[in-house]
């Protein structure tokens, strides 16, 4: 669950937030101004908090949590799309009918980068959420809600509290792992 969730929650934060940054780079002027003012809103508020409340005014649900954390990483992939247009809309190839074709293949190693990091941060987020009973409801099996059952048997059963947090701890370095690999393999740089 919490992987399904980490990834719904990057495909609702790069659909919106990717449309709101490459909007703002390839227009500028006003457009971008207007539209990274409310991403800077957006994000003066910890991601973990907004969350929260988000979750708090619609009610307590998978399809609430994924909403909600989707909607907290809306300015984070708006501002990692924004500055990777813009790196590459300046270049001397690019033309108005060949953004499709040549800016976004070419503006998308950070973004994937920012979209592996994003998947990691909101396991940790659905975990703890979850852990302190904003999550996932009770019969669905879920690593933050498991770790919370597993914090009141700890005295006599300190391995149900391992695996759940073993399992955390490896797909977030997993994932995190896969990120630098992404990076390191999309740097133009790095090609021979």
């Amino acid at each position: 669950i919490s992987m399904f969730v980490g990834i719904a929650t990057v495909a609702v934060s790069l659909t919106f937030g990717g449309l709101i940054g490459a909007t703002a780079a390839y227009y500028g002027g006003r457009v971008d101004n207007v539209l990274m003012r409310l991403m800077d809103v957006l994000m003066a508020i910890p991601s973990t908090l907004l969350a929260i409340t988000i979750i708090s005014a619609l009610g307590s649900s998978m399809f609430n949590m994924i909403v909600a954390m989707g909607v907290s990483q809306i300015a984070r992939m708006a501002r990692i799309v924004r500055s990777a247009v813009m790196s590459v809309k300046g270049q001397e190839y690019i033309d108005a009918r060949i953004i499709m074709r040549h800016i976004l293949p070419n503006a998308m190693g950070p973004v994937l980068v920012q979209v592996t990091q994003t998947v990691a941060r909101s396991v940790i987020t659905v975990a703890s959420l979850s852990f302190v009973g904003l999550g996932v409801s009770e019969p669905t099996p879920e690593w933050g809600s498991m770790l919370s059952f597993a914090k009141t048997q700890m005295r006599y059963y300190p391995y149900l509290s391992l695996f759940p947090g073993f399992a955390v701890v490896m797909s977030v370095m997993s994932l995190t792992l896969a990120g630098d690999g992404l990076r390191d393999a999309m740097d133009p740089r790095l090609r021979n």
